[in-house]
């Protein structure tokens, strides 16, 4: 197998560098399934200089190949990597992963041992993701109950053989804004009879910023963003499966609507109690208690935009 590793990026300069000295620091058994690996970086049209950088640094990558397209999305941008790949199989990361140097080897392990195990390639390897707010040292952050995830495919840490993206027809770039691109995908390549094989030894360490009040704003705008590319994704696929997972049902308007007393627990009326547990140093606490009522700006989101939806379509 040769692989390459796809990576689009945004405005993340800073982590990218990371990311990347990772990438160059992989170690390949030489009696191992993958015979050598490229690094595929397609910057989204970013403003902080990521471009240029990767100009200057491109002599310090030497697996690097680098493509730019305008602000699109992660969607498109994946396609175009995958479209300038070199590789047979494809690896899947974001631009925020910090990896082991065993990443890219025990993806390789994983794919053949499902291959051996079921007598085709009709798989993916889906790693671990470990989320950490320790920029100088990510990798020693340890593995979390809040880091478990079921998603089917998720392209924060994954691998595939190249031929079945192309055979599901890539990417849906109508998803142009947060959220689900990847997971809609993932629906297509399940109906095409593709088996999930989880690969804990493939480590990938999801850095973002500890978290802070003034991030709030942005984390809102994220969540109506995935509201409405929810719906994108139900009316593609309308089963009740996906709807559960956009939270378009009553009962998910219900649960949010309860738990935020209706809305009166806020960005506004819960800052002082946040900002309480930042300053005693529990920042992830206060941001899975920020996610209750982010999930209802989400649910919302998701409520305006079928209903905008619908009315288009009935008029």
């Amino acid at each position: 197998m040769f692989c390459s590793v796809v990576i689009p990026t945004y405005n993340r300069r800073l982590i990218l560098e990371k990311c990347l000295k990772a990438l160059t620091r992989q170690e390949l058994r030489p009696d191992g399934p993958i015979s050598d690996y490229e690094v595929v970086v397609v910057d989204d049209g970013s403003s902080d200089g990521t471009w240029e950088w990767l100009a200057e640094k491109e002599a310090e990558f030497p697996q690097l190949r680098r493509f730019q397209q305008e602000h699109r999305g992660p969607a498109a941008a994946r396609n175009l990597g995958v479209l300038q790949a070199q590789g047979d199989t494809i690896i899947f990361i974001d631009s925020d992963l910090v990896v082991t140097e065993d990443f890219i080897q025990a993806h390789g392990d994983g794919l053949q041992e499902g291959r051996q195990k079921m007598g085709s390639d009709r798989l993916f390897t889906y790693g671990q993701v470990i989320n950490t707010c320790n920029f100088d040292n990510p990798t020693s952050e340890p593995y979390k109950m809040t880091d478990f995830s079921a998603a089917y495919f998720a392209t924060g840490n994954v691998a595939i053989s190249r031929h079945w993206l192309e055979k599901a027809g890539l990417f849906d770039t109508r998803f142009h804004l947060y959220g689900w691109e990847d997971l809609e995908l993932g629906v297509r390549l399940k109906q095409l009879g593709l088996k999930l094989i989880k690969c804990p030894a493939a480590k990938g360490y999801h850095w973002h910023p500890p978290f802070s009040l003034e991030q709030l704003p942005q984390l809102i705008e994220k969540e109506i963003q995935r509201g409405r590319m929810g719906v994108v994704f139900y009316e593609k696929h309308p089963t009740w499966e996906v709807r559960m997972m956009v939270s378009l049902t009553w009962i998910h308007r219900l649960l949010w609507g309860i738990l935020t007393l209706g809305g009166n627990l806020n960005e506004s009326t819960m800052a002082g109690f946040l900002q309480w547990l930042i300053d005693r140093g529990k920042s992830q606490l206060a941001l899975e208690i920020a996610r209750i009522f982010l999930n209802r700006y989400h649910v919302q989101a998701v409520y305006a935009a079928y209903g905008s939806s619908q009315q288009k379509n009935h008029p």
